[in-house]
């Protein structure tokens, strides 16, 4: 694993600093004042469901259930929340990342129209004339300021899973593209605390607006998660929601398979026979594998 991500590595760099940096920026710049003077001025539109998170955290199993109920869609992992913020960054002459900065300089009116502007690019996306949508690109967890201002109402729910778990699965894994970050333990290792640090802030000066799932109590309380779930979307329990296995939608994830099947707990401990040389990765880790769910 070692010698195939670094020759992955030499061909997409990362650089963890980066990253840290940007969430940086994102607690100093997404503030409650700015959420308070910036309220309700976007579209009014409750119909997308962003789910967030790592890689391999359990986002696809999310989507395969909430996808199985009558009024939700599921539909692919969408690039037009980055390529938003990129644009927003843009031709507001900054960087390509420093999208916060960019949102304070914004127009009011124009959260409305980047709200609209979403919809509107999404809506090829939709196949079916279900009220709700998923956009479950795990990256946007960067952009939920973006979100909340541009969607207001707009649901966002937060996969979890145990950070050994997470970032040695995306260290097993041969991403396409976009994921440079998990081709080093150091690197996914401080990737995954910087996310948890960024979702930290956003419960802070947004509580409650984003719903946090565990990707272990999915698995231990499958219906007791899936009905709060859906009590956070506003929904209606529903039995097929449980039967997601059954569901045939075309699923474009490397969990492709996996949701083919009912729940199960093959998956957790995994990181485990490798322990020993998992030291890079549990030193930047720190406490996150005893705290990751209580944060």
């Amino acid at each position: 694993y070692a010698r195939g991500n670094a020759l992955r590595l030499a061909e997409v760099p990362y650089d963890a600093g980066e990253t840290t940096a940007r969430v940086d920026e994102i607690v100093a710049t997404i503030t409650p004042a700015l959420l308070a003077e910036r309220a309700g001025q976007g579209d009014p539109a409750p119909d997308p469901i962003f789910i967030v998170g790592l890689p391999r955290a359990g986002s696809t199993l999310i989507e395969q259930i909430l996808s199985s109920h009558s009024q939700i869609e599921g539909t692919m992992e969408l690039p037009d929340i980055p390529a938003i913020a990129m644009r927003i960054a843009r031709l507001a002459g900054r960087g390509l990342h420093d999208w916060p900065a960019a949102l304070v300089e914004l127009e009011p009116t124009r959260l409305a129209e980047l709200g609209a502007e979403y919809l509107r690019l999404t809506r090829v996306q939709r196949k079916t004339d279900k009220p709700f949508f998923i956009d479950k690109l795990p990256n946007n967890w960067a952009y939920i300021g973006l979100i909340a201002l541009i969607l207001p109402n707009a649901k966002i729910v937060d996969a979890r899973r145990h950070p050994l778990d997470c970032c040695f699965s995306n260290f097993r894994q041969h991403f396409a593209k976009g994921q440079n970050f998990t081709y080093g333990l150091e690197d996914i290792g401080r990737y995954y605390a910087d996310y948890v640090r960024a979702m930290q802030h956003y419960d802070a000066v947004m509580p409650g607006r984003v719903h946090r799932v565990i990707h272990e109590r999915l698995l231990d309380e499958p219906e007791q998660v899936v009905r709060e779930m859906l009590t956070y979307l506003g929904l209606p329990f529903e039995e097929e929601c449980m039967a997601f296995h059954t569901n045939r939608r075309a699923v474009r994830t490397a969990s492709s398979e996996q949701v083919r099947r009912p729940i199960n707990r093959e998956g957790v401990g995994q990181w485990r026979p490798y322990e020993a040389w998992l030291g890079p990765l549990k030193q930047v880790l720190g406490d996150l594998p005893e705290s990751y769910d209580k944060r």
